[in-house]
């Protein structure tokens, strides 16, 4: 262990060391100071340009610059939202928010227009930043302020001035251009307005909405303040090593709490730099121009790399060779060797030849897959965690062994505490996590926060157990359970993983049923087959009916691994994808 880091409480376990902070205009104004001339962005200037770095000097003074603006436009204390793609202007948008304006309220890009309007009311929003592809949306809105913002071509040298259109006060219609209020809070600054600069952050008040739900039925405004998310970003920290000359790429949505929060704030605060993916398509090709360090992404984005890699193996025929160098590396990593780089360079050299580190959140991701990404030289972190929660719960560190404990997504966060409550005979019972990192609550719904805040616990409605070291371990989702007429409890997701691992099946969707000849529940399946290797295997015109009949056989040989209460007996193969949310977990209720 390096010198670098702290006791940890479990026994033979250490921290990172962290700098402490309580607020995000804290942590911001500090890394300013400490990483200044370093690039915090990189950005291009057009589409499949080149990266450009904006450094940490500039996102500090265009924030502030930003912000005062705001502020003298009467939005002091303001709701303010912000939707768009992953881009600078955002990121600034949302520190000049939450850092001594108003409330910032991140929306989900990939909302309806009806869903956005419903959440704007909801939050009594009276600004809105939005990216060129909204502008339809907001061209007869009502709301008090709409600022553009766009998402190439912004300045990456303070030396160039910022030049303000004609009608940049004019307010044209309630619409403003970002660079016209950067430029005309640029102005003010120079001519000693500090009232941004100097206002006072209460490190405990609502300072950020964040919604979890984009219908309108379900929609729920988790309030989170400025401790929340220091405190999630300082534990994360401790687990995670990330430096100063670490670049990550931002892939997923930034509105969502796990790249905002893991993605965003926690890059800026160790003083390393973020740069911005042009589409999921574009990912392998923005890492290498990035040179990206750390990826920080969701499991169905790691498992479809992960499946590239090897189905390019097999295409050129190198897939036993592969297999035999991740056994020879195995035996050196026992003799402390470690010959990833040398062995798998070419797979390395895809992504850049710089990425160590992957991080992978918001949903369970398969071990094998975890375990395969290891063998091949990466790292890879799995975190669990909730928007309740800023989002760590709890976390796998980069200083244990991870391959081993591989289905666990590690011990709780520093600060915080977890607790199994209502266990089955198994010890399975629902997550409750206790911490400064817990929301305050939700947005004008009392009693759907006395739901699930109790004494100080956030009760997740998600089930799992403890190993004896304290690890953590998800089992699933409480109200997905499947209860038997006989008391058996069924978890659709251990189902599901069952199902995935089959090669001819893309994802699936376990449910209940119910069986009138037995009078009880059965469990059902959706199953979204793998159309491109079915058709790779079998050619082209393998029919609709020779594709169920496929499935039906890949679920039999599954059923024979499973105990026969949890036995599949309905099928249902579906062509089109599921519905997901934007971190692409399948939206149960939508589904069946």
């Amino acid at each position: 262990m390096d010198n670098n880091q702290k006791e940890f409480n479990e026994p033979g376990l250490r921290y990172h060391e962290v700098r402490e902070i309580s607020t995000l205009k804290e942590m911001l104004n500090s890394s300013v100071s400490l990483y200044s001339e370093r690039p915090a962005f990189l950005v291009k200037k057009v589409k499949a340009g080149e990266y450009f770095p904006i450094t940490y000097s500039q996102v500090g003074h265009d924030v502030d610059a930003l912000g005062t603006k705001l502020m003298e436009m009467g939005l002091k204390d303001a709701k303010i939202a912000i939707i768009g793609e992953n881009c600078y202007e955002w990121v600034v948008s949302y520190y000049a928010v939450v850092n001594g304006t108003g409330t910032v309220v991140p929306l989900d890009k990939e909302l309806t227009r009806e869903e956005i309007y419903y959440l704007l009311k909801t939050a009594d929003c009276r600004a809105i930043f939005y990216t060129q592809s909204y502008e339809e949306y907001f061209k007869d809105f009502d709301i008090d302020f709409k600022f553009r913002m766009k998402v190439y071509g912004d300045r990456t040298d303070m030396a160039q001035a910022l030049h303000e259109s004609p009608e940049a006060d004019a307010g044209n219609g309630g619409f403003y251009q970002w660079e016209d209020l950067v430029a005309s809070g640029e102005k003010m600054l120079a001519q000693g307005d500090r009232s941004f600069i100097d206002a006072e952050i209460d490190a405990d008040e609502m300072k950020i909405i964040l919604f979890t739900s984009g219908t309108t039925e379900a929609a729920k405004g988790v309030m989170l303040s400025h401790r929340n998310i220091a405190s999630s970003v300082m534990d994360t920290c401790r687990i995670a090593d990330i430096r100063p000359d670490d670049r990550t790429l931002s892939i997923l949505p930034i509105h969502h709490t796990f790249e905002s929060t893991m993605g965003m704030s926690l890059v800026l605060y160790r003083g390393a730099s973020v740069a911005f993916y042009e589409g999921l398509k574009y990912i392998t090709k923005n890492l290498a121009e990035a040179q990206a360090t750390v990826l920080i992404g969701v499991p169905l984005i790691f498992e479809s790399v992960y499946d590239k890699i090897w189905k390019q193996a097999e295409k050129t025929g190198k897939s036993t060779a592969l297999k035999k160098a991740i056994k020879l590396n195995k035996t050196l990593k026992l003799f402390g060797i470690d010959a990833s780089r040398k062995l798998f360079k070419s797979i390395h050299e895809k992504f850049g030849g710089k990425l160590r580190l992957l991080v992978t959140g918001a949903a369970a991701i398969d071990p094998n897959v975890l375990r395969g990404f290891e063998d091949l030289g990466f790292r890879m972190l799995q975190g669990y965690g909730l928007t309740e929660c800023s989002p760590l719960v709890s976390g796998t560190p980069d200083f244990c062994n991870g391959y081993k404990k591989a289905g666990s997504v590690g011990p709780s966060v520093a600060s915080g505490e977890i607790r199994i409550v209502d266990k089955d005979e198994d010890g399975i019972g629902e997550i409750t996590s206790k911490g400064p990192n817990v929301m305050l609550g939700y947005y004008n719904m009392p009693e759907k926060t006395n739901e699930v805040l109790k004494d100080g616990w956030f009760y997740t409605g998600d089930l799992g157990f403890m190993d004896k070291e304290g690890w953590l371990y998800i089992t699933g989702r409480k109200k997905n359970v499947i209860v038997t007429k006989t008391g058996k409890n069924i978890y659709p997701e251990e189902v599901e993983y069952y199902i995935n691992r089959n090669k001819y099946i893309q994802e699936s969707l376990v449910h209940a049923s119910f069986d009138e000849d037995d009078d009880d529940v059965r469990v059902s399946a959706q199953v979204r087959p793998n159309y491109e290797l079915i058709y790779e295997e079998f050619g082209e015109s393998f029919g609709d009916e020779e594709v169920q009949s496929l499935i039906k056989r890949a679920i039999s040989e599954i059923n024979e691994k499973l105990p026969i209460y949890k036995r599949i007996r309905g099928i249902a193969v579906r062509k089109d994808e599921f519905i997901k949310t934007t971190t692409k977990k399948i939206q149960r209720h939508k589904n069946i």
